[in-house]
């Protein structure tokens, strides 16, 4: 039985609005997932899946007021928590399900657990991955032993496949989130925040499809109901807060964010009640909080972390002073594209007002330029890009337009650096 809310708790509210799939191919009735299947699937997931580490973050900590622990889940196998749920969902398989092969569909982290879990387990495997997936992650996901096949431009289109593909050749499709003995595994990792932090009162963690949440909430309730669990969404596909206003799952028309491993459409049947019943708060950030976060995570805890799994630490930047701690964050995988990476990281550096670009005019004569570039050096700009334009109708004769690109040190910095500027005589026009 899932267990029902503890007296002072309060169902998951909404206070704003991945690799998973939109759709769900789950019973029509939830099933129950109850903290003794957890521990069963933590004996079944012993010598498989590393506890992973528990860090401190100062930076975090000032500005929360209280202890602030990372649960590092990026640095699992496969390099998320996907690994747990996938292997003591194909576990449990009969012998003549094995036989059969298993099936995925995924872009990325679920498609790396399923592929290592078979693996591991001795069962054929079958991974759909949409035709955009990285290269890093098909390459990975075939390293790991299954056998990838291309199909769609987007999720929907590679599930699809997925399941005709089930259909087809009787193998069993692993869902990533939408089963009980996915919700179990996944819930593990809430024994291990307890067991490394029982002193714990806030655990914050990422919701795509729900799978995650709900197996923490699960094991964490059952044993600290006093803990309150915070879910975070990407503002862009946020489909719980308008579920659990509805009081089912609702399907989004759209979903936009960067944040892949959480960019789901629609709650699993299985997480959703879970969440509703044990999930206190969940909230949404943006996608300037989303890089901001991730920037932080590689800059102040040397951590490679996904957008998805950096979510936890930007709604604890957006509103600090909203969660008593001690708090952990759980940062759910660190798979992200080194391309996706350094877009990311640029926008996160714009947001945090550490990118400053500028539109100003000067004379046309040599020796301006340079001199320009004098006044970025000692005003400690770095210039990153500089376009110098003569031929415009817009120009006088003698007036020349440069447009700039330059890295501060901040907000503060930004003005200072524009001020000084025209305090030289330069008119900047943005």
């Amino acid at each position: 039985m899932v267990p029902s809310p503890t007296e002072g708790t309060t169902p998951a509210l909404a206070t704003s609005a991945s690799s998973a799939p939109a759709t769900s191919a789950a019973p029509a009735v939830a099933a129950s997932v109850s903290v003794d299947d957890v521990r069963t699937a933590q004996k079944t997931l012993s010598g498989v899946a590393r506890m992973t580490a528990l860090e401190g973050s100062r930076h975090l900590t000032s500005l929360v007021g209280s202890p602030v622990h990372l649960k590092c889940e990026n640095l699992q196998r496969t390099g998320s928590f996907k690994l747990r749920g996938a292997y003591v969902r194909i576990a449990g398989l009969t012998a003549s399900e094995r036989a059969r092969g298993v099936v995925a569909a995924s872009a990325g982290n679920h498609a790396q657990g399923v592929a290592l879990a078979a693996t591991l387990l001795g069962v054929r495997s079958t991974v759909f991955m949409p035709q955009g997936a990285p290269l890093p992650k098909i390459a990975a996901t075939r390293d790991y032993g299954a056998r990838v096949r291309l199909h769609g431009q987007v999720v929907d289109e590679t599930l699809r496949a997925a399941q005709e593909y089930a259909r087809e050749t009787g193998a069993v499709f692993i869902h990533p989130f939408d089963h009980p003995d996915v919700v179990a595994g996944q819930g593990t990792l809430g024994l291990e925040l307890l067991e490394q932090c029982p002193e714990v009162r806030t655990i914050v963690v990422g919701i795509g499809g729900g799978g995650l949440a709900a197996g923490i909430a699960v094991a964490v309730k059952a044993l600290r109901p006093d803990v309150r669990i915070v879910g975070v969404q990407a503002e862009g596909a946020a489909a719980y807060p308008p579920s659990l206003a509805a009081g089912r799952p609702v399907a989004l028309d759209s979903v936009s964010t960067m944040a892949d491993g959480i960019k789901v459409g629609r709650p699993g049947d299985v997480p959703f009640k879970i969440v509703g019943d044990l999930v206190d708060e969940v909230r949404t950030v943006s996608e300037d909080a989303l890089s901001s976060a991730l920037l932080l995570c590689l800059e102040r805890a040397k951590l490679v972390v996904e957008p998805a799994g950096a979510s936890p630490v930007a709604a604890l930047l957006a509103e600090p002073g909203a969660f008593e701690g001690p708090v952990v964050a759980v940062l759910s995988g660190g798979n992200v594209d080194p391309l996706v990476m350094q877009r990311t990281l640029r926008h996160g550096m714009a947001a945090a007002g550490r990118y400053l670009s500028l539109r100003l005019r000067l004379t046309d004569r040599p020796g301006a330029l340079a001199a320009l570039l004098g006044e970025l050096s000692v005003a400690d700009a770095n210039v990153l890009d500089v376009s110098h334009v003569r031929t415009d109708p817009r120009l006088g004769l003698d007036e020349a337009e440069v447009e700039l690109h330059l890295e501060t040190k901040g907000p503060e910095h930004c003005v200072e650096v524009a001020s000084s500027l025209r305090a030289a005589g330069y008119t900047v026009m943005s």
